[in-house]
């Protein structure tokens, strides 16, 4: 062996890179495939004569989105930081263009943007991601700027205006809310003032028991939309079993008939027109009716052991830019899967959020992965030290 293929080995080996995590990208990604053919294969069959219908259309997401992660993960991460203030001004525009002609309704939403050449996008799921690269680089400019009255409420305003544009222009208030959580995280990271975000919660929980208080109050009139209608189902599912409480109770009733080891893969019911759109925002009910609550508790371990190995990068990031990347993926991720499950169970008033890498949803699964390319682009900057 000649010197030079010796230090290129010697080289390749001082870079560390988190496999363990790819391994649980991939394991969901394939569990989500054979879970979206499961649910769907039903309805697809009915409306277009295909029982792959949905497994195909994901499946082509998937490689996508792969391709973007392998890509991503191969370039050093410290290029995509001069993109940060074009990717937050891109996003805004984007969310705009739902307004014009290019955006689409889809089951009563309009979300979508149609380019006419078969490819279909969902702009609040490119504003996750440029909001997290907006700022972990807006965090790392201001340095201990951040730990000022001024510095901490910057950072907390700036994803307003994008939270407010999805949650008004595209009627999406599960998405505002994810964009705003993850700042909130990347800023409890960063910002040594925990008294701040006590305060915040502290806020934030009196807030929502009020409007639901309010909502409860307002039961009886004609002034209430539908996501007053929606919190009022969540109270008493059953006094609107006909409308706002349907598929909740049915995602109830396919939890609850699942048991501990589930009716095997393929073998429920629910999903049989009972659940509407079941391989989207219900997947997890299903996942609990086909493989019971082991099945359950053994995808939430995953997404537990995802978010650990999120942190192990984060921890050892050769610089802030880079962990701040991590944590805001990993804010992303956990947030939209505490959300989804805590919406399935009725432990939230019912909104439509996806399971990542599970549900169906080619926007989402393509930019998740491009987000886990920028964890791993991390990883593979974190150098083994000697000892």
């Amino acid at each position: 062996m000649d010197r030079f293929t010796e230090r290129r080995r010697k080289k390749a080996a001082d870079h560390y890179f988190d496999y363990s995590l790819l391994f649980i990208v991939l394991f969901l990604l394939g569990f989500g495939m054979v879970m979206i053919y499961s649910t769907s294969s039903y309805e697809a069959s009915k409306d277009y004569g295909d029982a792959a219908y949905y497994l195909k259309k994901q499946a082509v997401a998937t490689a996508l989105g792969i391709a973007a992660m392998i890509f991503t993960a191969n370039v050093p991460y410290h290029f995509w930081e001069k993109f940060a203030i074009p990717g937050y001004l891109i996003s805004a525009v984007l969310i705009c263009l739902v307004l014009t002609p290019l955006g689409v309704k889809v089951k009563g939403a309009r979300r979508w943007l149609d380019f006419g050449i078969g490819l279909r996008l969902q702009p609040a799921e490119i504003a996750k991601l440029c909001m997290i690269l907006f700022l972990a680089s807006m965090v790392c400019s201001m340095g201990k700027g951040i730990r000022s009255r001024k510095g901490f409420l910057m950072i907390l305003l700036a994803p307003l205006p994008i939270s407010v544009m999805i949650w008004k222009i595209t009627d999406n208030l599960s998405s505002a809310i994810i964009v705003f959580g993850i700042a909130v995280l990347m800023l409890f990271v960063a910002s040594p003032d925990y008294k701040k975000f006590f305060l915040m919660g502290a806020i934030g929980a009196a807030a929502a028991a009020g409007i639901v208080y309010i909502i409860t109050r307002l039961a009886s009139s004609d002034s209430l939309d539908f996501r007053g209608e929606r919190i009022l189902a969540w109270l008493n599912p059953e006094a609107y079993a006909s409308g706002k409480g349907f598929q909740t109770l049915q995602a109830l009733y396919a939890i609850g008939s699942g048991g501990i080891f589930g009716k095997g893969l393929g073998q429920s019911m629910q999903k049989l027109g009972f659940i509407p759109e079941a391989q989207n925002d219900m997947i997890f009910s299903i996942i609990c009716e086909e493989l019971g609550l082991f099945g359950a508790i053994a995808i939430i371990l995953l997404f537990l052991l995802l978010i650990w190995r999120f942190m192990i990068v984060a921890n050892n990031a050769p610089d802030l830019f880079g962990a701040l990347l991590v944590v805001g993926v990993m804010g992303h991720i956990a947030i939209q899967v505490i959300l989804n499950i805590a919406v399935v169970t009725n432990t939230i008033p019912n909104t439509g959020i996806s399971l990542p890498f599970i549900s169906y949803g080619g926007s989402s699964v393509m930019f998740l992965l491009i987000e886990i390319g920028l964890v791993l682009s991390v990883s593979h900057s974190i150098r083994f030290r000697e000892v």
